[in-house]
């Protein structure tokens, strides 16, 4: 969804000065204790990158829908086009939080330090402990209220329109997959096929700016 606004996908090679680094070898809780500033760096940087961007025709055509918006997506792409609350599985760059006692914290001013690289994480006013960016790594559980807010909708769902999913990340990859085994209708909206193919009514191949816009026509 957020690709077409400029904002790479997770599993895009990284560029610069992160080029060196596995994108999954970051998100992790082990790798935030082992080296902290390399972690919040990364994190950083893609905050930033998030608000030099702009709601593309795919985010705006979500909002005039006026729906149940589930993402997978760490970014505010969504908010900032005019959808309400939506329901972020994974978390959010824009929501850190304490390591250690887990409240919310501020998110540092953008451009703050700037460039790419290790950038010390602030301390929490509360607890003094590390804030780490507010995301889902990897080994971690998903937000309760979060997914069950999400299984609920797909579940009292006639449609449910999922968009550039790859359909491999679970649990979220089972959210279309509630709403087919109760008998509602999926549309898919992808480039390429998927392992969600088999569940949706309607496969759209192509770009989320570009289809989901004629739907809403």
């Amino acid at each position: 969804m957020s690709a077409e606004s400029g904002v790479p996908t997770f599993r895009d090679t990284l560029t610069g000065l992160w080029a060196r680094y596995d994108a999954g070898e970051l998100a992790t809780p082990e790798a935030f204790e082992r080296d902290p500033a390399l972690v919040w760096g990364w994190y950083e940087w893609r905050r930033e990158l998030v608000e030099r961007v702009r709601p593309n025709a795919g985010h705006e055509a979500v909002a005039r829908l006026d729906c149940t918006v589930v993402t997978q997506n760490v970014d505010d792409l969504h908010e900032r086009a005019g959808s309400k609350k939506p329901i972020h599985l994974h978390g959010s760059l824009f929501a850190p939080r304490c390591s250690g006692c887990g409240k919310p914290a501020d998110a540092p001013a953008v451009g703050g330090a700037g460039g790419e690289g290790p950038r010390t994480p602030p301390s929490c006013r509360f607890c003094q402990s590390l804030v780490r960016p507010g995301v889902v790594w990897f080994g971690e559980t998903l937000p309760v209220a979060a997914l069950e807010g999400a299984v609920e909708a797909a579940a009292g769902a006639d449609v449910l329109i999922t968009v550039g999913t790859s359909g491999v990340v679970y649990p979220a990859a089972e959210i279309p997959q509630v709403t087919a085994k109760r008998g509602g209708a999926v549309i898919q909206i992808n480039p390429q096929p998927t392992p969600l193919d088999p569940f949706c009514a309607v496969n759209l191949r192509g770009p989320a700016a570009g289809v989901l816009p004629e739907i809403v026509r």
